[in-house]
């Protein structure tokens, strides 16, 4: 190739299966960021709770997990995305 000439391109950017992987990587993006949001907002409050009173360490560690069956959702989206 030479310095200035132009590189043509066939067909679109994104086609059926780039846009497949598009919406699933999405779906992961997205439920992985609301996730992490979640979990640091409930982490924040679990501490201050546990440092009034240690005994709600077990509802503190509870309520953290919870979040993560965000992701859980995003990952099956993403699974359906991908085999349809």
């Amino acid at each position: 190739m030479v310095a200035g000439e132009a590189v043509m391109m066939s067909g679109p950017i994104l086609d059926a299966a780039g846009m497949k992987a598009l919406g699933a990587a999405l779906a992961i993006t997205v439920t992985g960021l609301a996730s992490a949001w979640a979990e640091k907002e409930i982490g924040t409050a679990a501490i201050g709770a546990m440092a009034e009173n240690e005994g709600l360490f077990g509802k503190g560690l509870i309520l953290t997990v919870i979040p993560e069956t965000i992701v859980i959702f995003g990952l099956v989206a993403s699974l359906l995305i991908n085999s349809a």
